[in-house]
């Protein structure tokens, strides 16, 4: 009985880029890689569909970082509004 190999994912990126690049033949790259050619054109097939995955993470990793930013000083507003307004009962107790 023969164990399935698990290959990462550097490696499948790597393997797929080299078959969009279309230089070298499937089969070519089955020799090289030592994959089957079927499991390297699914890998170019899967690539190819999620390449724009790419630049749409940073783009949420940009609002991310944007929208922890406005819960903060969202935060240090309600914060400061909280403390003028027990400064003003304070002051006007004291009158």
């Amino acid at each position: 009985m023969t164990t399935r190999k698990r290959h990462t994912a550097a490696f499948k990126a790597q393997v797929a880029l080299e078959a969009a690049k279309e230089i070298k033949t499937l089969n070519e790259l089955a020799s090289q890689f030592g994959v089957h050619s079927v499991q390297i054109a699914k890998w170019k097939k899967q690539f190819l569909e999620n390449i724009a995955n790419i630049f749409i993470l940073n783009t949420s990793k940009k609002d991310l970082s944007l929208v922890k930013r406005l819960d903060d000083l969202y935060r240090q507003i309600g914060e400061v509004t909280v403390e003028r307004d027990w400064l003003k009962k304070k002051l006007n107790l004291s009158e």
